[in-house]
Parts: C-alpha cells; structure tokens; sequence
C-alpha cells in the first residue's frame, strides 16, 4: 500500500514540477513518451486486465457494459479537460493552434483540476486489491502502467496551468491533482475493507476504469500521428510499450 500511495502521490507532483526546470520542453521527445506510455497502457489492458476480468468474473455482458460505460465516461471528462489526461498541450496563440488544427475554447482552471481529479480518483481506486478476492491483476504492472501516463498529464496540466493563474496557485492545483489517486486507493480500500464495496461492485469499478484506460490509451496512438502519417519511429516506440506492457505481467 505504502508503494502504491507514494508512486501515485509523487510521479505527478515531481513530473509536474519539471514544467519550472524544463520549460523549453523538446516537443519529439514528449511526444514518443507519450506514445510509450498509451500503447503500455492499452496493452495491459488488452492483455491482462480484461483478460482475467472476465475469467474471474462470470457476468460477462455486465462487464462489457461497464467498460462501454467508461470509454464515454472519459470522452465526458475530456469535454472538460481537454485531453489533458493524454498529455495534450493545447497551443495558446490562434496560429499555433490553427497550424496544429485545434479549435479549442480556453478551460477554466478549476474546471479542468476537478476533471483530472475524477479521473485520477478512479484510477487510485483501480488498484485496491481486497484479500478475499484472488488478484484479477498484477497490481504492479497496472501502477506502473498509472504512472507512465500521469506524469506526462501533470506535466501538460501545468503547461496550461502556468499561462493561465499564478505559480503558488499553479503548484497548489498540481498537489491537489497528485493527490487525487492516493485519495481514490485509500477510500477504495476502505470500502472494501469494511464490505461497503463488495467484490462484485469492485470488478465493475475494474471493468470501468478499464474503459477510461481503452479511451486515453488509444487516443494517445492516434492523435500521435497526425493526418495518419507513418512514422517508423514512434511505431517502434508503441511496439515496445506493448511489448513491455506483456512483459511487465509476469516480470513485476
């Protein structure tokens, strides 16, 4: 638990905080992080956790349903984050904007925390893992699946953040988002603990954050190329995401 709680807390504060080292971020660079971490993301899920979802769990349309639930859930919280989940740094000029095709309204800052905030509550939740109930998955892989893809999302947030408030309140925004998941794995725990969250209703908390990962995941392979053109590099990047992704189940 202590791991998982200080993985979750620091990966986004201390990625976050890079925003005030780094300023100048190499935008390559980003970019095929990025595309490591959604094709891990969406090769554990692929792979692993859906896998043994609906080995351990035998209602399997329920599952599907949840997991369709999740997918459009996230779409939801995008409309209000604008894809800061998967790293997106929207431009703040018209014409760097117009040369990147996003047409995107500005998102107050309390609008786009408190979206991130729901999202990373419930991938913290994700991880809860009651004794009772053999493992769906490597908790291992999953965290560092979480990990790799919320550190280029502080990063993001506080790209946009530091064009919009001030760099005290910036910094305060970015610990309240780090704290968001460790909040979601203890409330889950405790539920779980206390029988509040059953096993059941915790595979569908599984089934669902399993379609938020299958959205920002894909969307991170698909928005890293833009106009589909092919790029060998960050196709070589994605396949070994994957492929560490296949690993990370049963090295970790």
């Amino acid at each position: 638990m202590a791991l998982k709680l200080a993985v979750l807390f620091l990966t986004p504060l201390l990625a976050g905080l890079l925003i005030y080292l780094v300023p100048g971020r190499s935008s390559g660079n980003f970019k095929l992080l990025l595309v490591f971490a959604g094709a891990y993301l969406f090769s554990i899920t692929v792979t692993h956790v859906l896998p043994e979802l609906y080995l351990e769990f035998g209602q399997v349309n329920a599952i599907g349903l949840f997991v369709l639930a999740g997918f459009f859930l996230q779409q939801l919280l995008e409309y209000f984050s604008a894809g800061i989940e998967h790293g997106h740094i929207h431009a703040h000029s018209h014409n760097q904007a117009a040369h990147h095709g996003h047409h995107h309204k500005p998102v107050a800052a309390i609008v786009l925390l408190l979206a991130l905030c729901v999202h990373a509550f419930l991938e913290g939740a994700m991880l809860a893992q009651p004794v009772t109930m053999s493992p769906v998955y490597d908790p291992h892989a999953i965290l560092l699946g979480i990990a790799l893809h919320r550190a280029p999302a502080a990063f993001a947030l506080m790209a946009v953040l530091t064009h919009q408030i001030q760099r005290k309140t910036a910094v305060l925004y970015l610990l309240i988002f780090s704290l968001a998941a460790p909040a979601g794995l203890l409330l889950s725990s405790y539920f779980v603990e206390t029988q509040v969250l059953t096993d059941s209703g915790l595979m569908y908390l599984y089934a669902l954050v399993c379609g938020n990962f299958l959205h920002i995941s894909t969307t991170i392979v698909f928005e890293s190329s833009p106009d589909h053109h092919f790029n060998f590099r960050k196709l070589a990047v994605a396949v070994v995401g994957a492929l560490a992704a296949v690993a990370s189940g049963y090295l970790l």
